[in-house]
C-alpha cells in the first residue's frame, strides 16, 4: 500500500550542525541526489535513515517510495486517508502527503532521494541499536485501525520498557506512546549497557541528557538533537 520505507524526514534550521551532531554519535552520512532544491543531507547508523531537510517542513515525517503514485491515490482515499499534499505532474518531483490520526505526517514520493550507505552487519551508532520511532497518541485504537489499513501489523500493548502499542512492518519499526509518558516523537535506542554508552556521551559533551522519568531502569537518557530530536536511550529495551 505504502510502498517502501525511505527514510525519517527531519526539519533543521541548521544543517551542519545536525549532521555533525549525528556523525559525532557514529551515524555516517549516505550519497544524496539533487532532487531536493534546499540543503539535504542523510545519516544512517545501518538500521535508520534519517533525512535532513533545511527546509519547511512537518517532522518527524514517515517517508515512503512508491512508483506510480498518481494511480495510488483512489486506493489511499479508499482507505480514509485525507491528502493533504498532491505534487502530481510531469514537470515536478511526484509526492503526495497525508497525516495519521495522531498528527504524524507521512509522505509518499516517487523515487528514492539518495543512495543507501554501506555499514558493517551489526554496526551501531554511540546510542546503541536504533528500536523504534514512538510517537505519541491518545487514541491508541483509532490510531493503530488506520495504520493497519496501511498494511502494518499491530502488537500486544506493553508496559515495558516503557507504556507503548508496537505497529510495524518490513522494514519499519513504529510505536504509539502516550503524552504524558513524551509529549514529543522519540527514536528510540537500546543496549545492554546503555550506562556506559551514556557516560562515553556525556564525556564527548555531545549536548544535554536527561534521565527520563516513569521508567524501571535507571540507565536511560533523552538527547536532544540541535534541530529538536529527541533520542531516548534504553537500558536493554529488548525486542517488543
Amino acid at each position: 500500500m505504502l510502498g517502501r520505507f525511505l527514510e525519517i524526514g527531519i526539519q533543521t534550521q541548521d544543517i551542519r550542525a545536525s549532521v555533525e551532531f549525528y556523525e559525532r554519535l557514529g551515524f555516517t552520512q549516505a550519497q544524496t541526489g539533487d532532487t531536493w532544491p534546499h540543503p539535504y543531507g542523510v545519516l544512517t547508523d545501518g538500521r535508520v535513515y534519517l533525512g535532513l531537510h533545511q527546509a519547511r517542513l512537518d517532522s518527524p515525517a514517515l517517508t515512503f517510495v512508491r512508483p506510480g503514485i498518481a494511480g495510488h491515490l483512489a486506493a489511499l482515499e479508499r482507505c480514509g486517508v485525507e491528502l493533504s499534499t498532491v505534487n502530481i505532474g510531469g514537470e515536478v518531483f511526484n509526492e503526495v502527503g497525508f497525516r495519521d490520526p495522531a498528527g504524524l505526517p507521512v509522505r509518499m514520493l516517487e523515487a528514492r532521494t539518495y543512495s543507501p550507505a554501506s555499514r558493517p552487519p551489526g554496526d551501531e551508532s554511540r546510542c546503541g541499536q536504533f528500536l523504534r520511532l514512538s510517537v505519541p497518541a491518545t487514541d491508541f485504537e483509532r490510531v493503530s485501525r488506520f495504520w493497519q489499513s496501511l498494511g502494518l501489523a499491530v502488537g500486544e500493548e506493553a508496559a515495558q520498557p516503557y507504556p507503548h502499542l508496537p505497529l510495524g512492518r518490513e522494514g519499519l519499526d513504529l510505536a504509539l506512546h502516550r503524552p504524558r509518558f513524551f509529549a514529543e516523537p522519540l527514536l528510540v535506542f537500546r543496549d545492554a549497557d546503555m550506562s556506559a554508552r551514556i557516560a562515553s556521551l556525556r564525556e564527548l559533551d555531545v549536548g544535554t541528557l536527561q534521565p527520563q522519568p516513569g521508567l524501571a531502569s535507571k540507565a536511560n537518557a533523552v538527547l536532544i538533537a540541535p534541530e529538536g530530536t529527541a533520542l531516548l536511550l534504553l537500558q536493554d529495551a529488548g525486542a517488543a
